[in-house]
């Protein structure tokens, strides 16, 4: 039995579906187990609730466990986090020794701790040591930057070096970093838990490169067919751009004000022993950043969000801004079904349909790549419809052109349901 904690998180969310096509028994704690529901793979695994800051939630989450994965942080706690942090690894440590787990498997930041770091890496740090602090192994892991669809570093340069032609931004983007593909920090994961030596190690975990921010994010531009230059400043402050970051972003502001102190250093592997431990080959920035584009479809981001995004609209989301609304229709859900499957839009195809709806992708790609999914539901004895629409941006020009498409998505729905009546 495999424990994956913090399971709605960025990393569990690829780490998960890896264990169960190897045969593991996993179960994936979380906060709000229902926020699971809609990934792929969550009728295959064991899903609990439970937080690490409550000691008690972790006794049942523990029995039988062989391996647990510590993947938590708590940086949108806002002021006070590191603190929680450190008593969150102590409350884990003490529940995997009761339990008799024999290994934790931790992934934490990269940093020099010997410098002067901002505390969202010191914490990163000082995770990992109370967590060693206890009986049971652990194998803790420190990465920087990760590249990827959905990781926030990444997501964060991907859509400030879209949005922006010119991109303003502190000195400190001249700042050294070792980026790191996530399928070599999963692959480094799943080597922990395979071939383990039965003792502790900390192994500092990057890609084949050393580059500046600056850097990372004119080899995005230039995979994105964009052309972008750079104003350096000598000083922004960190509330200025945290407050930029979330209006731009995925990124909520408590995270971002964190992240940015953070970037203030060199994020580099000092010391290259885990690629002497376990020698996976690795991928480059480029590359990856290659393949989080060309995996940009809306079957494949993970659905996040627990099914009303009218909240949050727009939810910006592994490189899409994504719009849902539903509604109820008086109508059987196989006549809906039909209705949706035969359903015409000017400049759009039927892309694939299904027993639940239909997915529709746009010909006009000059600002970005547009779908349209609709799917039907049933529950208390009524039809709904939810439309979906994921439109990720190209450039400036496909900001804003996002943004204008909010009247289209209320004129096709109501398309829509006059096909309905």
């Amino acid at each position: 039995m495999i424990l994956v904690t913090g399971a709605t998180g960025y990393i569990a969310s690829r780490l998960i579906p890896q264990l169960l096509d190897r045969d593991y028994e996993v179960r994936a704690l979380a906060r709000s187990p229902r926020r699971l529901l809609p990934r792929s793979w969550s009728s295959r695994a064991e899903i609990i609730q439970g937080d690490v800051t409550d000691p008690a939630s972790l006794a049942s989450a523990m029995k039988d466990v062989h391996t647990a994965y510590y993947l938590v942080h708590n940086m949108s706690s806002g002021h006070g986090y590191t603190q929680i942090e450190i008593r969150s690894a102590r409350n884990f440590a003490r529940a995997a020794e009761k339990a008799g787990v024999k290994h934790i498997i931790y992934l934490g930041g990269l940093a020099d701790p010997e410098q002067h770091i901002a505390p969202h890496m010191r914490s990163r740090i000082e995770t990992g040591v109370t967590l060693r602090a206890g009986k049971v192994p652990v194998t803790e892991f420190r990465a920087g930057v990760i590249a990827g669809s959905g990781s926030i570093s990444f997501e964060m340069i991907r859509f400030m070096t879209e949005l922006c032609p010119i991109i303003p931004g502190p000195t400190w983007l001249k700042n050294k970093a070792q980026p790191i593909a996530v399928q070599n920090v999963i692959d480094y994961l799943l080597a922990a838990l395979e071939t383990w030596n039965d003792y502790g190690q900390v192994l500092e975990v990057g890609g084949p490169e050393i580059i500046t921010y600056q850097e990372l994010m004119s080899i995005y531009a230039r995979a994105r067919g964009l052309k972008r230059r750079f104003l350096l400043l000598p000083y922004i402050p960190i509330e200025f751009m945290a407050f930029g970051i979330e209006l731009t972003t995925p990124v909520p502001h408590r995270i971002a004000r964190a992240l940015v102190g953070g970037l203030s250093r060199d994020s580099v592997v000092m010391h290259n022993n885990a690629q002497e431990v376990y020698p996976i080959p690795l991928i480059d920035f480029e590359s990856a950043a290659r393949d989080a584009l060309e995996h940009l479809h809306p079957h494949r981001i993970e659905r996040v969000w627990d099914g009303d995004l009218q909240k949050f609209n727009p939810f910006k989301h592994e490189g899409f801004f994504i719009d849902q609304r539903t509604v109820k229709v008086e109508m059987s859900v196989a006549e809906a079904l039909n209705v949706i499957q035969n359903f015409r839009m000017k400049d759009f195809v039927l892309e694939s349909k299904s027993n639940a709806g239909a997915l529709f992708r746009s010909t006009q790609t000059k600002f970005g790549d547009h779908w349209m999914e609709y799917n039907v539901g049933r529950a208390s004895s009524a039809t709904s419809i939810t439309q979906t629409s994921y439109f990720a941006p190209r450039g400036l020009m496909g900001f804003l052109y996002g943004y204008l498409l909010y009247l289209f998505y209320a004129v096709t729905l109501r398309r829509l349901l006059t096909q309905t009546v």
